[in-house]
């Protein structure tokens, strides 16, 4: 403390000799209480960028086409996704900053809620993960912030999809989270994670309860993956969702990937007064298959069900909501290591009509056709 009280004062006056202001004092005196750098710790810098131009065959009046995050605009070259990412790691802290922009995160993101005036979607999607976390024990993590959600199969970045163009199913459960949540390695084959977040796919809050998220994920062998998800929390007016789903990922031999998902959601439905009542749900299901044909080459495919009868997530106008199949056929061709070139061509029918379609009666139709090219470079 002595020694301390003599350098500031030995500090003063040289500022009052030399005519240093107050602000360079600051400085000097808050560089000589820094801590040294943790030289274990990395930072890592990266960035991806996802273009691409689609054409939809009911050639929507807007350009925007419906019940889809990607690809998300009809006859128009642009940018489907584009983040820069900083990623920090070390022995028992990690974190991760990625900001995002694109039309399907226009898309995804549309439905942040605003709840008082510094809450919405202006800030929040741009952050498509920004947390930081601290190792309790070897194994188990701690983080807290925005972070990719503990549901589904398929992943919000294109490049690590195994199509390019996103299921039903995966569309309409959560991408992201913002809350904490706990990874624990129990053994090398089970992973666990528990979750408490704002709710479902918000960043700002909606209501002032929160949901409970919870993931496992098994190695049944080196090439197969049983993973099981929930989300349980109040929604819509404080009304208790429900949701489960199940996945699998596997290879058959050295070529094939196969990975499979299936989910089933429920939500207290409202009464003629308003509260709560008897329950509605929704389903869907998907499996997608992935062949390489040569080294830089390979096929892709993918058949899906939805049904939302009840218009619990997906409201239509119509009597039975949205009930649809749907199949997707695509080629993925890497010229280079960081490039990838993928194209696909996917239908979903429906017993609806439902999709925008410039030629049909009411200007609706129970079906969707679109073909995407898509040009991506990893940095």
């Amino acid at each position: 403390m002595i020694g301390s009280s003599l350098y500031l004062l030995a500090t003063v006056g040289m500022v009052a000799v030399s005519g240093v202001s107050a602000d360079s004092l600051k400085a000097v005196r808050r560089d000589s209480l820094r801590l040294p750098s943790d030289t274990s710790l990395s930072l890592s810098v990266g960035g991806f960028l996802d273009t691409y131009v689609a054409y939809d065959m009911g050639r929507p009046r807007t350009l925007d086409r419906a019940y889809t995050t990607q690809p998300a605009r009809h006859n128009e070259f642009n940018v489907n996704l584009a983040f820069v990412e900083l990623g920090l790691s070390g022995p028992r802290v990690r974190g991760r900053l990625a900001l995002q922009a694109g039309t399907s995160v226009q898309a995804n993101y549309a439905g942040e809620p605003r709840l008082g005036s510094v809450s919405g979607p202006d800030v929040g999607r741009m952050l498509q993960e920004a947390y930081v976390g601290y190792e309790l024990r070897p194994g188990l993590w701690i983080d807290g912030g925005v972070f990719f959600s503990n549901a589904g199969m398929e992943g919000w970045v294109s490049r690590d999809n195994p199509i390019y163009t996103r299921s039903l199913v995966a569309d309409y459960s959560p991408y992201y989270s913002s809350g904490v949540r706990a990874t624990w390695q129990a053994t090398p084959k089970l992973t666990a994670r528990v979750d408490i977040v704002n709710g479902w796919q918000v960043i700002s809050e909606s209501n002032e309860d929160k949901t409970l998220g919870a993931r496992l994920d098994y190695a049944l062998t080196p090439v197969t993956s049983l993973s099981w998800y929930g989300l349980a929390g109040n929604e819509a007016g404080a009304r208790l969702r429900l949701f489960n789903g199940i996945g699998l990922k596997t290879k058959v031999g050295a070529r094939v990937e196969l990975m499979a998902q299936a989910d089933v959601g429920s939500q207290e439905a409202a009464d003629s007064t308003g509260a709560a009542g008897q329950s509605s749900s929704w389903y869907g299901a998907m499996l997608i298959a992935r062949v390489t044909v040569a080294p830089a080459v390979a096929l892709t495919g993918r058949v899906e069900r939805y049904n939302d009868q009840d218009q619990v997530l997906i409201t239509t106008g119509t009597a039975n909501g949205l009930r649809a199949n749907g199949a997707s056929v695509g080629i993925d061709v890497r010229p280079a290591p960081r490039l990838l070139w993928r194209s696909e061509a996917r239908v979903l029918a429906g017993e609806a009509a439902i999709f925008p379609d410039r030629n049909a009666t009411a200007g609706l139709s129970t079906r969707n056709a679109v073909v995407v090219t898509s040009l991506a470079v990893t940095f």
